[in-house]
């Protein structure tokens, strides 16, 4: 196994227990840390004009908000959780136009 296969094993282990151990506002907080830290990789894919790896790096980005939508219970949550549906409709849209454009500046603003 080399270094780079070892890494992402050990990253894959430790994200799984960390999951399995953390409370629902921890794996919210875990689902934002991990869609901002795609957003900075899609940011430098764009500016290099990688723009496969551009592309799916965002798609997993948009994948994460759409989890963090499905989690909205819009019994319990009322108005917070109809404005954090309207937000993250925004920033799936973003996503896609930012994609599309190829601006950095509309993945900055998401």
């Amino acid at each position: 196994m080399n270094a780079k296969n070892a890494m992402s094993a050990y990253t894959q282990t430790k994200t799984h227990s960390g999951v399995e151990s953390a409370t629902p506002s921890h794996l919210i907080a875990m689902l934002l840390d991990g869609a901002l830290e795609r957003v900075a990789k899609a940011q430098g894919h764009m500016e290099r004009g990688e723009l496969a790896e551009q592309g799916e790096v965002i798609g997993k980005v948009i994948d994460i908000v759409a989890s963090l939508d499905s989690y909205l219970d819009h019994d319990k949550g009322g108005e917070v959780s109809k404005m954090l549906e309207a937000l993250y409709d925004y920033i799936v849209r973003q996503l896609y136009q930012a994609n599309l454009k190829n601006d950095v500046s509309m993945l900055e603003e998401v």
